[in-house]
């Protein structure tokens, strides 16, 4: 995740938002029982703002699915867990018609996907199959089983992780998938300081089994999301941050070093997340800071690299980087 989104950084609002506040004290919630991973909260709820969902990259036993539950539970939100392995069906995840002898018919039966946070836990283990089933529930938030589209809970968001040095049994989600998930957030090991403190809660009784042990409570709830919403969608875009988005999303189909470059849906994705991250900030509109702060969160995953610049080590995050500080910012 960008350092930028570490910390607060919250300006001096121009009027007191219930909703904000709200928003920003989930973050508060979330620190009783993870440490250290602010920034991956905070593109969690921009996430939820934007009504987008996010890939999760970070080796294991880094609070992946501590986050999940932990954010959830403090904006009283239901929240399921799927481990994804080779033999999950689609059916495993979306649902599926079973026969009642009762009634001599077929009834749906729902699957985990019927929720407000999905955990898809280690995605790229299961075959595009399943990983494909999905795709409906991702962009149209609905499930359709034998002719009949059901609609999913609102807010819905798939949080789904993957480990990013264990490629054995696993199958790479395709770039139209990728495409799909709105950030791309890693999660860090620890620093000593946050290591120690870890260990310290651990030390003095903490479960991650028991968040309420923990002081994880509920501060906000589907209607604050909403209302964050609709003042989300005011925040003013000036022309001159339009087209600093699309120049910087221009930039990435010309770059040598990829051979696959943000699509218009990146652009969009861009504007969205600038536009959240500038209101949880407190302001009433986009700067070219806001923009900065998600470009690689937001555009990482969009991108391909040529053969011969991963052989050379290069990252897609450098090459987003550079293009960075080459491209005209607005004044």
């Amino acid at each position: 995740m960008n350092e930028q989104l570490r910390g607060p950084r919250i300006l001096e609002p121009m009027h007191h938002d219930p909703a904000r506040q709200a928003l920003l004290d989930v973050r508060n919630e979330v620190a009783k029982a993870v440490v250290g991973q602010d920034s991956t909260v905070t593109g969690m709820l921009i996430a939820l703002l934007a009504q987008g969902h996010v890939l999760l990259e970070g080796v294991p036993g880094v609070a992946k699915t501590l986050l999940v539950r932990a954010l959830s539970a403090s904006l009283s939100l239901d929240t399921k867990r799927v481990q994804f392995t080779p033999d999950l069906m689609p059916g495993d995840v979306t649902g599926s018609l079973v026969y009642d002898s009762h009634t001599s018919g077929f009834s749906f039966r729902e699957g985990p996907v019927f929720t407000n946070i999905l955990l898809a836990d280690e995605i790229n283990r299961t075959p595009p199959k399943t990983q494909a089933s999905l795709l409906e529930a991702m962009e149209e938030r609905q499930v359709s089983v034998d002719g009949v589209s059901r609609p999913l809970p609102a807010p819905f968001l798939v949080a789904a992780t993957q480990n990013p040095v264990e490629y054995e049994g696993t199958y790479p989600l395709p770039e139209a998938q990728l495409d799909r998930f709105l950030l791309k957030l890693t999660m860090p090991l620890p620093n000593r300081t946050e290591e120690m403190e870890v260990i310290r809660r651990h030390a003095t009784g903490f479960s991650p089994r028991d968040l309420a042990g923990a002081g994880v409570r509920a501060v906000a709830g589907a209607r604050d999301l909403e209302r964050a919403r609709q003042a989300v969608a005011n925040v003013a875009v000036e022309p001159e941050i339009i087209g600093y988005i699309v120049d910087l999303v221009r930039a990435t189909r010309s770059a040598p070093s990829f051979q696959l470059g943000v699509s218009p849906r990146g652009a969009t994705a861009l504007l969205n997340t600038s536009r959240a991250w500038a209101w949880l900030s407190g302001r009433s509109f986009i700067t070219p800071d806001d923009v900065k702060a998600l470009a690689l969160p937001c555009l990482r995953h969009r991108v391909a690299l040529h053969p011969e610049a991963q052989m050379d080590g290069v990252r897609a995050d450098d090459v987003l980087t550079s293009i960075l500080a080459s491209v005209p910012v607005p004044r």
